[in-house]
Formats: C-alpha cells, sequence, structure tokens
C-alpha cells in the first residue's frame, strides 16, 4: 500500500484513477506499490506470470525482447505517465516481452485482484482501457504503415511523436530523456540514422537535441511531416 504522501504523486500520472469514487479510489491505494528500479534492471520478465498493472511514474522503459539470433528489438518505450501490461493480464497469460529500465525508474504496481476489481466495478476504469487499448492498436498499426511507406527521416519522426502522445502520456510536456540509439530501435533504424534524421528535423525547426534528450515544442508537427511526405508522393 503507497503512502498518503506519494497518492497525490500517483494521481498526476493515473488518469484513469481522477474519476473514481472516493472508496474506489482507497481501494486502489491499498493495492498498490512503488518499486525503484537502477538502470538495466527488469520490472518484468518475458515468459512470467503477469501479477500486476504498471505505471512509469518516474524514468524511462522499454518494452521488447531478444530474437532467436540474439538480436534486441524493442517494441516501444514507456516513460512517466504510461501504463502497460493490461493486455497480459485480461487474457491471463505470461508476459510476452521484456520491460526493462533504460535509467532510473520509479513505477507504480497495481495487483492483479485492485485491477480486476476495477475492471468489474467502475465504468470509468473500463472506459480509460477501451481509449488506452484503441490508441495503442492504432499507433502500432501507425508503425507498421510508416515502416513500408515512409522515409527514415519521417519515420523517426513518428515515432517520436509517439512518446507525445496526450492519450498514452498525459502531461508529457515537451522534452524526453531518451537517446539516439533508443530512438532508433523504435523507429527501426540505426544509431546513425536516427542522429541524421534528428538532425534534418532540428534543421527543420521540429525538435531540439541536446545530449540525452529531445525537445518538441509541437508533436503534432512530427505527425503532419509524415502526411505531408506521403501526399507529395502520391
Amino acid at each position: 500500500m503507497i503512502s498518503t504522501d506519494e497518492t497525490e504523486r500517483v494521481r498526476q500520472i493515473a488518469v484513469w484513477s481522477r474519476a473514481l469514487t472516493v472508496a474506489e479510489c482507497d481501494r486502489v491505494r491499498a493495492g498498490m506499490q512503488i518499486r525503484t528500479y537502477g538502470r538495466g534492471e527488469t520490472l518484468g520478465a518475458e515468459g512470467q506470470p503477469v501479477e500486476h498493472w504498471i505505471g512509469v511514474l518516474e524514468g524511462l522503459v522499454k518494452v521488447g525482447t531478444v530474437s532467436p539470433d540474439g538480436k534486441d528489438i524493442t517494441f516501444a518505450g514507456m516513460h512517466a505517465g504510461g501504463w502497460f501490461g493490461e493486455g497480459s493480464l485480461l487474457k491471463n497469460e505470461c508476459r510476452r516481452y521484456e520491460v526493462v529500465a533504460l535509467r532510473p525508474t520509479r513505477a507504480v504496481l497495481l495487483d492483479r485482484a485492485t485491477f480486476f476489481w476495477l475492471y468489474e466495478n467502475s465504468v470509468p476504469f473500463n472506459q480509460f482501457l477501451i481509449t488506452q487499448l484503441n490508441e495503442r492498436l492504432g499507433q502500432f498499426i501507425g508503425l507498421i504503415e510508416h515502416a513500408r511507406k515512409l522515409d527514415t527521416t519521417t519515420r523517426v519522426a513518428r515515432a517520436l511523436a509517439g512518446l507525445f502522445n496526450p492519450v498514452l502520456y498525459p502531461g508529457a510536456g515537451q522534452t524526453l530523456a531518451i537517446t539516439q540509439e533508443e530512438l532508433g530501435l523504435l523507429a527501426g533504424v540505426s544509431r546513425p540514422i536516427a542522429n541524421q534524421a534528428l538532425r534534418d528535423l532540428e534543421r527543420q525547426g521540429l525538435v531540439h537535441v541536446t545530449y540525452g534528450e529531445v525537445t518538441v515544442p509541437d508533436p503534432l508537427a512530427l505527425m503532419h511531416l509524415g502526411e505531408e511526405r506521403q501526399i507529395n508522393t502520391e
């Protein structure tokens, strides 16, 4: 159970909790715990039973796997405000990916029993889950489409814009701590190509790159960049 002092910080990143009643919030708080992970530590191991729904309170994690030939494959990045694992919980299956902290990270863990209690009793919580699953599905479909149709700069732009998705990461701000290697993995390109793409985007005024961080003044502009390039080539 998290302390009363930590409750407000959790509510800031758990937007789904804001529509809950006082009694529901008390039930949720009793089923929550906060854990701290160092860089490289695993929040959830591939193939293990999923016992918690996880939210990132602070830090950055990657969701991925290792191919049979030993290649590290990243499916997505998650930062403060992001929640994940609901699919595996709902399907009652073992985790199909590994979740690793890319830098010191604090995460909120909501236990399985409380998750399903909310699922069975809270209409607002179910509405959040539907919105979250739908948004994530659209994002992944878009990434597959972009990988096939868009140039590398636009693919990097779309991958970066996805990390500022206001539904998945409400209140994310304009600056994200992420390395060029991490962004390259998310976009499906090498680090040098990610670097080149970021410089191209910076020349266009769409991003500002500093060591280990990228600032995006207008994430929608990155999304529109891809749409414009597709239209221009049709």
